[in-house]
């Protein structure tokens, strides 16, 4: 294993593109080395790691781009033992790859297939990443450099309690990770590791790409009361705050970050 690593390590998965890479690159910013982890998309990846160069703020900084898919268990454990081989340590997991459905159908025709493909990596794959990183941290003991210990910071959705009929293996895989959350917060709470869920919104990424219209239509008319699209900086700007320990007596907490679209109005 290499040396400790004098700098806090961020993994993130899902962090080629979209929310992910806006973490990466926030965490960039702040000082922090990242592991940029990607399923398939190497180019990204690449580009990630290079923008993440360019906000370098200390000679140590590191910035590596792990391939694995999350729902894979090998793939989980291979990304964990790479970046201890690669960096030395895991300061904070930012739990962020999900897919959507491949296609939005009414849950009278959701295929098994579908429904399976995207749980694995929206919900079973991040509860056993969880757990793989948190067992290296309550085995091995490392001591902590962010302030307030160790972070897990899960990225769920508004559709972990917003129903959406065409795309309901979607939504209860977000609801699910809202569960997980809470689980491991009050697993961890005595350890010196806090747990978070961010719950974004309606967000301008490649995978609301294919319905911008017609969002575009509904925040216009109201459905956000902000009014505008979220973008990655509004969730990096959240991990940011964590990631330098401002929340010491927090756990298990939702950082809802959709412009105000949980709020009930008339």
């Amino acid at each position: 294993m290499a040396d400790i690593h004098p700098i806090p390590v961020i993994l993130v998965t899902g962090a080629s593109r979209g929310l992910g890479r806006g973490v990466a690159l926030r965490a960039a910013q702040l000082g922090f080395s990242v592991v940029i982890n990607f399923a398939k998309n190497s180019g990204a990846a690449e580009e990630a790691v290079r923008l993440c160069e360019e906000r370098r703020q200390a000679p140590g900084q590191r910035f590596v781009a792990l391939q694995a898919d999350v729902a894979s268990m090998a793939d989980r454990d291979r990304l964990v033992d790479a970046t201890l081989k690669q960096l030395g340590r895991i300061d904070a997991l930012v739990s962020n790859a999900g897919v959507a459905p491949l296609m939005r159908a009414d849950i009278t025709e959701t295929s098994e297939e579908s429904f399976d493909r995207v749980l694995k990596t929206n919900l079973y794959g991040p509860y056993f990443l969880v757990q793989r990183v948190v067992n290296y941290w309550l085995k091995n003991k490392p001591a902590p450099l962010l302030n307030a210990g160790f972070k897990i910071i899960i990225v769920s959705s508004v559709s972990a309690n917003t129903v959406s009929v065409n795309r309901g293996e979607y939504c209860v895989s977000k609801a699910g990770l809202a569960m997980v959350t809470q689980l491991w917060a009050v697993r961890l709470a005595t350890e010196g590791i806090q747990v978070f869920e961010l719950r974004p919104g309606i967000m301008e990424t490649d995978m609301t790409g294919a319905v911008k219209g017609k969002y575009d239509r509904l925040i216009g008319d109201g459905l956000v009361p902000m009014r505008r699209w979220g973008q990655p900086q509004d969730v990096s700007e959240a991990v940011a705050a964590i990631l330098e320990g401002r929340f010491p007596y927090t756990t298990g907490d939702v950082f809802n970050i959709d412009g105000g679209m949980q709020l009930r109005a008339f």
